[in-house]
């Protein structure tokens, strides 16, 4: 934790509801590696401490890059902040690292705001030796992100979007077939975004004998280990997301099980946000209707 320096140099707003935060962090800086997350407390000893996963980092100047959704109050506080304020308290680098290596060809499947923690595994492999092909996936165009950052590191980079207004109009999933049936198949996958988009990119690689590491974030809540509320099945086994993980065998987990779990507050959270969208000056989004059991 460095406390005292996290000054926010600069802020973007890369969507309605997503922002993008560079912080002065030095330490955490200079030793993240792909795939790792940050615990971040907005205001003092008492604030929420929410995970967020880190999409860049520069060394030599020392700074993060943190993309983020407001759901809940504390991101929407986040949002709030701007350059030349501080973030309380960061702590990080913390899970484990992708594990990074020439595999031969990889693919690289980003949904929504998944994009941004994709983007420095796509660096890596890349480094790695990797011929990189990427897939990035959002529902419109205005909710594509880093197009232009992974661009240079991607072999070939494949845009699709859910209603066409970008790029191809389709589900990840598609292209993600086709690249899976090419000779020779790629070697590995990687995906990080919704559950349910990385529950099917799931199982089209396991049809078609693709190994794939998927991240599992998203459930992570206090991201030490202590509280439990990450808990998944891989493999029949209990795993943890943030000691654990956070990425897994995406053929050995149970998805079902975790998108279940995580609709448990469904209602609490949408009023919420619902809530704190409308303090923040967006227009307010409809109260979905609690999905039935």
């Amino acid at each position: 934790m460095e406390a005292g320096l996290n000054r926010i140099i600069s802020k973007k707003r890369l969507s309605a509801e997503v922002f993008e935060l560079v912080v002065e962090a030095p330490l955490i800086a200079g030793a993240r590696k792909a795939g790792q997350f940050l615990i971040v407390q907005i205001d003092d000893e008492w604030g929420e401490r929410i995970p967020l996963t880190i999409a860049d980092a520069d060394g030599e100047r020392g700074t993060l890059t943190i993309v983020f959704q407001t759901v809940g109050a504390s991101t929407h506080r986040l949002a709030r902040k701007e350059p030349g304020e501080f973030v309380e308290n960061i702590l990080g680098p913390l899970g484990n690292p992708t594990h990074i290596e020439k595999f031969g060809t990889v693919v690289c499947v980003g949904g929504g705001i998944g994009t941004a923690p994709l983007f420095p595994i796509v660096q890596a492999m890349k480094a790695a030796g990797n011929r990189v092909l990427v897939i990035c996936g959002a529902r419109s165009r205005e909710l594509v992100i880093f197009e232009d950052r992974i661009r240079p590191y991607a072999d070939e980079l494949v845009i699709v979007t859910d209603d066409g207004s970008y790029g191809r109009k389709a589900l990840v999933t598609e292209p993600l077939r086709e690249f899976c049936l090419a000779s020779p198949k790629p070697d590995m996958s990687v995906a990080i975004g919704p559950p349910v988009m990385m529950k099917f990119c799931a199982q089209v690689t396991k049809e078609l004998g693709v190994p794939i590491m998927v991240s599992l974030n998203t459930i992570m809540i206090d991201g030490t280990g202590m509280c439990g509320g990450c808990r998944v099945n891989v493999g029949g086994q209990t795993r943890f997301v943030c000691v654990d993980g956070p990425e897994f065998d995406g053929h050995q987990v149970d998805f079902d099980t975790m998108m279940v779990r995580m609709r448990a507050f469904k209602e609490q959270e949408d009023q919420d946000h619902r809530k704190c969208h409308l303090e923040l000056g967006l227009e307010p989004h409809p109260v979905l209707p609690k999905p039935p059991a």
